[in-house]
């Protein structure tokens, strides 16, 4: 599964004057970081008599104030959270469509987050794989900083497990994707502490893409011990040696996560799961689930040894590689 890859090309940082704010969007709604992103969205403007047209990337008519940079044609609202907007755009040189995600300086100030961002930059710069989201460059002025990103048009992998349970040959693939881009991951010191289906895209062809590296640690803050001492994830997919609170192993912590996440793409859902999340964080600790009866021998023994409640004798990326 592994795979020689072309030297990535420099991520490139760009200050400029502060551009005038793009335009308020007509309808906003909340997605989770990065959006679903939908390949249906289109970007329209309006003339000088009020009719609504197709947009071309190099329209002479395109509103002043939605151009970013001289460089991007800001269009919908993808998402949006506390620090930061997410905008469909594309680029006025090429007309290829990204992502670019706004982030206010202010905010991120006060809260404290500036060493959080400035992180994500240098993970974001790491980790070129062909199933992870790609940071094309970052832009900043004295009030925004901009990521951008690569447009992933398939959404979210969360949305097409809600459906059910994916057929075995498709499941397999996407395991294998995620495999291979966390492999990557750890072995450049960056581990993501946040896998989930909500945080895998799909791509137009219909491969994976890791996003959201928000939660990540690098190798070089872990302590002395070499291990991570934050409580962090997302609870249905957390190891159980998180919640002891006593340190762990992130790189271990991934590969349960990646188990879970397994479990999900075949069994359409979540292998621990109660509504009071103190019992499922018992149920986790514990090990205590079922696999469905169509799962198969082979699968139920990978299963048994990813999901290893100790991180100690739990599979390995490498060992997942060989199989």
């Amino acid at each position: 599964m592994d795979q020689a890859l072309p030297k990535p090309p420099p991520v490139v940082t760009t200050v400029v004057p502060e551009p005038p704010p793009p335009p308020p969007p007509t309808q906003p709604y909340v997605l989770r970081y990065m959006a679903d992103f939908l390949g249906r969205i289109g970007i329209k403007d309006t003339d000088k008599d009020g009719n609504v047209s197709p947009q071309s990337p190099r329209s002479p008519r395109s509103p002043r104030n939605n151009i970013l940079m001289g460089k991007y044609e800001l269009g919908k609202l993808l998402g949006h959270g506390s620090f930061a907007k997410v905008y469909l755009a594309q680029n006025i040189k090429s007309g290829d469509k990204v992502a670019i995600k706004v982030i206010d300086k202010e905010k991120i100030m006060k809260s404290g987050l500036v060493a959080h961002i400035k992180r994500e930059i240098s993970i974001l710069r790491r980790v070129r794989h062909p199933y992870i989201v790609h940071l094309f460059e970052v832009m900043a002025t004295k009030t925004k900083i901009y990521f951008v990103m690569e447009y992933v048009r398939g959404g979210e992998l969360f949305n097409a497990v809600a459906k059910g349970r994916l057929p075995e040959e498709t499941a397999r693939r996407y395991f294998q994707q995620l495999i291979s881009s966390v492999s990557f991951c750890h072995g450049r010191g960056v581990y993501h502490r946040d896998l989930k289906p909500e945080n895998l895209l799909l791509d137009d062809k219909g491969n994976l893409k890791v996003s959201d590296f928000g939660l990540s640690a690098v190798a070089e803050q872990l302590r002395q011990d070499g291990l991570c001492h934050t409580f962090c994830g997302t609870p249905a997919y957390i190891a159980p040696e998180v919640l002891t609170r006593k340190g762990y192993d992130a790189a271990k912590a991934d590969v349960w996560s990646c188990g879970v996440i397994l479990f999900v793409l075949m069994a359409g859902h979540v292998p621990f799961y109660d509504k009071n999340i103190m019992v499922m964080y018992k149920k986790i600790y514990k090990g205590e689930f079922r696999c469905p009866r169509w799962f198969s021998s082979d699968l139920v023994r990978l299963l048994t040894r990813l999901l290893d409640t100790n991180p100690d004798t739990r599979i390995t990326i490498p060992e997942i590689m060989k199989n």
